[in-house]
C-alpha cells in the first residue's frame, strides 16, 4: 500500500486532520465522481495546503484506500449492530436484514457507491476492497453461526464473501445504469445473495435456542 504507515496510533491532532481530509474527499466524490479528484482539489475543499495531505496520503489511490477503509468500517459496524434473535424465523430473515443494512449504507453514502460499485479501474482501490471483503465474510460467517448451527461449508472458498460479492455485482449494475441502487435491483441483489447461500444452507436450518455469546 502506498498510504503512509506508522507503528503508533496517530495523535489526536493527526487523526483530526485525517478525518478532515477524508471528509473533503468524500464530498468531492459524491458531487463530481472520480474524474476530477486530485490531491489539489481535496486540499482546496479541506482548506489546507496540499503538503498536509501528502503527509498522510502519498497519492490519490492511497487517499481512496483510506476512504475504502472508512466505508468498510461502516459495513463492519452494521454487522455488529444488535439483532433480535426471537424475530428470526429462518436464516433468510438474517440474510435480508444484513443486506438491507448494507443497502442503507450505499443509499446514504455516494462515495461508497463510487468506490465499491462504480467502474473506476483503480487496482489499488479494488485490491483494498477485496481485502476488506475477506474480513466482512468472516464476520458474516460468525454472525450466521451465532444464530444458526451451520452445516459443514467448503474450506477452499469463503461462501459468505462470495455471496456478498455476487450481490454487489447486481448493485453495481444498477449504479452503472441509474447512478444509484433502484428498489427493483436492490431486491434482485438480495435474491442473488440468498440464492447463492441457499446452495450451502438448507432451507429449514434450525435456529439456535439462544444465540451464541
Amino acid at each position: 500500500m502506498s498510504r503512509t504507515a506508522s507503528p503508533r496510533k496517530p495523535r489526536a491532532s493527526s487523526q483530526a486532520r485525517i478525518v478532515q481530509i477524508l471528509t473533503a474527499a468524500r464530498e468531492l466524490l459524491a458531487e463530481q465522481g472520480m474524474a476530477t479528484l486530485s490531491i489539489y482539489t481535496v486540499a482546496e475543499r479541506a482548506g489546507i495546503p496540499p503538503s498536509s495531505i501528502y503527509h498522510f496520503f502519498a497519492s490519490v489511490p492511497a487517499l481512496l484506500e483510506g476512504l475504502t477503509a472508512d466505508v468498510h468500517a461502516a459495513f463492519r459496524a452494521s454487522l455488529q449492530q444488535p439483532i433480535d434473535h426471537t424475530a428470526l424465523r429462518s436464516w433468510h430473515d438474517l440474510s435480508r436484514l444484513i443486506e438491507q443494512r448494507m443497502l442503507a449504507i450505499y443509499a446514504e453514502d455516494a462515495a461508497a457507491r463510487q468506490l465499491i460499485l462504480a467502474q473506476h479501474g483503480l487496482a489499488e482501490v479494488t485490491q483494498a476492497d477485496q481485502q476488506h471483503d475477506l474480513e466482512l465474510g468472516r464476520l458474516m460467517h460468525a454472525l450466521f453461526d451465532r444464530h444458526f448451527p451451520l452445516p459443514q461449508l467448503p474450506k477452499d472458498i469463503d461462501v459468505f464473501n462470495l455471496a456478498m460479492s455476487l450481490g454487489d455485482r447486481v448493485y453495481a449494475r444498477s449504479v452503472q445504469l441509474h447512478g444509484h441502487i433502484t428498489p427493483r435491483l436492490a431486491e434482485e441483489g438480495m435474491r442473488v445473495f440468498d440464492a447463492y447461500l441457499g446452495l450451502y444452507l438448507p432451507p429449514a436450518l434450525p435456529k439456535r435456542p439462544e444465540p451464541l455469546a
